[in-house]
């Protein structure tokens, strides 16, 4: 009956039925003890995509982190196995992080932090940084992890580039400003194509354009409001306006000379509790792959898996008609 139960929300699934589909998956993932049987890892994967069609995102995050969980804890999967669902996690995981509340940081922690997902990333999908990239520039609460995204950057510079990845590259490597404030302009046009970042455009800029200037004020005590006003690519009634509200939010530490119409910096230390933070960063991740894959040193001895033509993104072929 559980072969029946399966084939009934696959063709439920078919049918454009989500609703039903996931129902009846859920039952099925009840009434089936553990992992093993074999079609536990295609009822998850339908059971995710039913989520994500009926944009229930709650839902299909814990869909998404308890399919991570299975396909981490197959420790019978061979080393291309694991790439190939790995990947195919990624890519669906999209869906999820860019409309949950709380994707932007849960892209963060998955692509930049979990080793196996990164070099996934790395090895097979590398246009996937730009996703990574933008929920970076668009995070306000994540700023410290510039420097990690900037090296994985660097790093796959010579595999994949597109304007988002080149706006970092060109502030926080060449510290070129004419570059940057030129990518920028193409990142507009990127997001305003791209169907998971077209949401994002308008946090996008505004992020984008205070990188923009809190590098340069690192360089520069006094700037010009008509300079900065070109490197954003505003008007200077824009970017004085602009200016002013970041001071007023308590953002910055600056003053307006109207009269010579200059922005003049204070100085400001680096916090204690930002820098501890900042070395501390990403420890507990790492330390948990640490111990997982001490354990799979420990228990397995050998993984094999014999191939087989990938199909792209269609896990275990649950979506093939």
């Amino acid at each position: 009956m559980l072969d029946t139960l399966y084939k009934y929300a696959k063709f439920q699934y078919e049918c454009g039925n989500y609703s039903g589909a996931a129902e009846y998956l859920y039952f099925y993932r009840v009434l089936v003890p553990g992992n093993d049987d074999r079609n536990t890892l295609n009822a998850l994967w339908g059971k995710l995509g039913s989520e994500i069609l009926m944009q229930n995102w709650e839902t299909a995050l814990e869909d998404l982190n308890r399919l991570k969980d299975v396909i981490e804890s197959n420790n019978q999967a061979g080393t291309l196995q694991l790439l190939q669902e790995r990947t195919w996690l990624i890519h669906w995981s999209l869906f999820v992080f860019f409309n949950h509340p709380k994707g932007r940081d849960l892209i963060i922690d998955l692509f930049l932090y979990q080793p196996q997902y990164l070099n996934a990333i790395q090895t097979t999908c590398p246009h996937i940084l730009r996703y990574l990239t933008t929920a970076v520039i668009t995070n306000k609460r994540r700023r410290t992890v510039l420097k990690d995204l900037v090296k994985v950057i660097q790093q796959e510079s010579y595999t994949y580039k597109d304007p988002i990845t080149e706006f970092l590259e060109c502030l926080y490597v060449n510290f070129d400003f004419d570059g940057a404030q030129q990518k920028l302009r193409e990142c507009e046009t990127v997001l305003l194509n791209d169907f998971f970042l077209v949401a994002c455009l308008d946090d996008f800029i505004e992020n984008a354009r205070l990188f923009i200037f809190e590098t340069f004020c690192r360089i520069h005590q006094c700037i010009s409001i008509n300079m900065l006003a070109e490197k954003l690519n505003m008007t200077p009634e824009e970017a004085e306006r602009w200016i002013v509200n970041l001071i007023r939010n308590a953002r910055l530490d600056a003053k307006i000379d109207s009269k010579l119409g200059h922005v003049v910096m204070g100085t400001q230390a680096p916090s204690v509790y930002q820098q501890v933070i900042e070395k501390t960063k990403g420890m507990m991740s790492r330390t948990q792959e640490l111990a997982r894959n001490i354990e799979k040193k420990l228990n397995v001895d050998k993984l094999g898996y014999d191939g087989g033509a990938w199909d792209a993104y269609d896990p275990s072929g649950f979506f093939k008609h």
